[in-house]
């Protein structure tokens, strides 16, 4: 049986209202590359979580991908 870390495991933070967020999570899908969304506006804790991947930048998408942080994304 596989488990969760057979596999790279992608998490994206964000909101739901930014279009950057929906483009991270739409481009991900596309590539059929499993990902964890986290709504940071609706879990204060998650909030505090991203804050430390992102050093404390309040921008969102917050993508981690095994040990590679990136903030926003650009549709690349």
């Amino acid at each position: 049986m596989a488990s969760r870390y057979d596999k790279a495991m992608v998490e994206i933070f964000g909101k739901d209202t930014c279009p950057y967020t929906q483009a991270a999570r739409d481009h991900y899908l596309s590539l059929a590359v499993a990902f964890e969304y986290v709504n940071v506006k609706k879990n204060p804790a998650e909030l505090a979580r991203m804050l430390t991947f992102s050093r404390g930048r309040r921008e969102v998408p917050v993508i981690v991908e095994d040990d590679k942080v990136t903030i926003g994304f650009g549709g690349t």
